[in-house]
């Protein structure tokens, strides 16, 4: 079995967050990672489309994370931004919108489900983001940033996810929700960090390697995709 490859599916890089994504591109490669994705928040796009670095050996996925509190607009933003987007998220926070967000698979991961009195999600999302392919996104910074009661809070939170997530069998994914360099952790320490609050080892490794490459590969189709359900193999392959 070969060594795993580690991914942080969350990074904001100016103008979202403090640096810019060759910096975080470069730290992120020094922890060992093997890719980033670029998810600015909607409403801190840069001006124009950025050019994301080529490093050898690692990859920066074009990503972003719709923040949307009407669900008719979210829908809206996901099929505007799509297909030109190997990851795609939305921050959470409304019943209304993990509903949106849980039931439409053309979304990739929802981050920040809890709102209220709610850990956001319930039997019937859980269900819906299972049904869907839907990932819970299990964020670090917050946590890293909470204290007292907030971050009591928040893991009560985490936990009642995670008990629907394995009733249900719904993804999960790690990710940094970085803001600047300084909130990036190696994935050692985030695995450390993850099981510290609750996840199991396998279920850790899942969230920061297996689930992050389906979702590319989901995106990013064969040669002979033609739609789902349906590929053009060539030559040898058919038999």
């Amino acid at each position: 079995m070969g060594k795993p490859e580690f991914y942080d599916f969350c990074v904001h890089a100016v103008p979202d967050g403090a640096n810019a994504v060759e910096e975080l591109s470069s730290l992120s490669r020094h922890l060992g990672y093997s890719g980033i994705a670029l998810a600015n928040h909607s409403d801190k796009l840069p001006s124009k489309k950025p050019v994301l670095p080529s490093i050898e050996g690692f990859e920066v996925f074009r990503g972003i994370e719709l923040v949307e509190e009407n669900p008719s607009k979210l829908h809206g933003l996901v099929g505007k931004f799509r297909s030109s987007m190997d990851v795609l998220i939305v921050h959470g926070g409304s019943e209304a919108v993990n509903r949106a967000a849980l039931e439409n698979p053309r979304v990739d991961i929802l981050n920040h489900p809890a709102f209220d009195k709610s850990s956001g999600l319930n039997q019937v999302l859980a269900k819906a983001a299972a049904e869907n392919g839907v990932a819970i996104g299990i964020t670090l910074r917050p946590l890293l940033h909470s204290r007292g009661s907030r971050r009591i809070r928040m893991l009560s939170d985490l936990k009642a996810n995670l008990e629907l997530a394995r009733k249900y069998d719904v993804p999960l994914v790690l990710c940094s929700d970085a803001m600047s360099c300084y909130d990036l952790r190696s994935p050692m320490e985030t695995l450390a960090f993850a099981e510290v609050c609750g996840l199991e080892e396998d279920e850790a490794l899942d969230a920061l390697s297996t689930v992050p490459k389906k979702i590319i590969k989901k995106n990013r189709p064969g040669p002979g995709y033609v739609r789902e359900g349906i590929e053009v193999l060539e030559g040898e392959d058919i038999f």
